[in-house]
């Protein structure tokens, strides 16, 4: 079956960003000119998603306004003979969004468990904002149309050096064809030099429904959290289960110090400013 819907899990506080996060969703702050949520979407869209569905909690009403109609906004701008082109991708399709609270802050899990009900029985995505992907294609479309070639459940993976390991979801692999790799057993965050290799989960994911199954009596785990890794761990033995080396470029966005490389790295990229940028760093550098 195809993959028409994707999960956003958006409800996070935001608490390493204080005090910008105070009042402003994490998942608004810009990569330059363009938010978290704004990339996650394009991302979904080109991968051939219909429906996103945004987790989200109190305080994050501004992420429905992002993706609502700015009558205002547009009507000035139309009158002013403004380009809008700015707002290309803002305003989603009717019916192609769904925004549900999670009412209590219990970990990844239990956040998709709370999408269950519209994801209903059949593959969806799960894209974390924080984790930024860039590349072309992107990292989603890239996902599924390896999916489409073995289905079952799929994971983003991105090697990073085994003193990070304890910092995330670490697979077990039981071989590599090209750039997928045989998951046999999921870990998370596990104890510095415990871990079974150093390819982690990067924030996307292609799942099976039978998760939500699993999740609805899923104990906490590691962080005294309900662990989205502990029940796709369970479903390992009983579905084909990969994970796809991503080609292109991961920032952790959920960092100051990843939240700036992107900008960065964005910057430069862009024709109407990237040379100033590259020009101000390098004198930056010199001083």
């Amino acid at each position: 079956m195809r993959v028409r819907k994707a999960v956003f899990p958006v409800a996070g506080l935001g608490t390493r960003f204080l005090p910008a996060t105070k009042a402003v969703p994490k998942e608004l702050l810009a990569v330059v000119d363009r938010p978290l949520i704004q990339y996650a979407v394009d991302e979904a869209i080109e991968a051939g998603i219909e429906q996103m569905i945004f987790v989200t909690g109190r305080g994050k009403n501004a992420i429905e306004d992002h993706f609502d109609m700015a009558f205002e906004l547009e009507s000035t701008q139309r009158e002013r003979g403004k380009d809008m082109s700015a707002l290309e991708g803002t305003r989603l399709a009717p019916g192609n969004a769904a925004f549900i609270r999670q009412q209590e802050p219990l970990g990844l899990g239990h956040a998709i468990w709370c999408a269950r009900d519209i994801v209903g029985d059949e593959p969806f995505a799960i894209i974390l904002p924080d984790e930024f992907m860039h590349g072309k294609p992107g990292c989603l479309k890239q996902m599924v149309d390896a999916y489409d070639q073995v289905g079952g459940n799929l994971i983003c993976a991105l090697e990073v050096p085994m003193e990070q390991t304890p910092s995330y979801g670490v697979l077990d692999p039981s071989g590599t064809n090209g750039d997928l790799t045989v998951v046999k057993g999921l870990v998370e965050k596990p104890a510095a030099g415990t871990a079974p290799s150093n390819l982690i989960i990067a924030g996307r994911y292609i799942l099976q429904p039978e998760v939500m199954k699993l999740l609805e009596t899923q104990g906490k785990g590691a962080g005294g959290e309900i662990q989205l890794t502990d029940s796709m761990a369970r479903l390992i033995d009983t579905q084909p289960f990969h994970g796809m080396t991503f080609k292109g470029d991961r920032y952790d966005c959920g960092s100051k110090a990843g939240f700036i490389e992107a900008n960065f790295a964005l910057a430069l990229e862009r024709e109407d400013i990237g040379a100033h940028i590259r020009a101000f760093a390098t004198e930056l550098l010199s001083r």
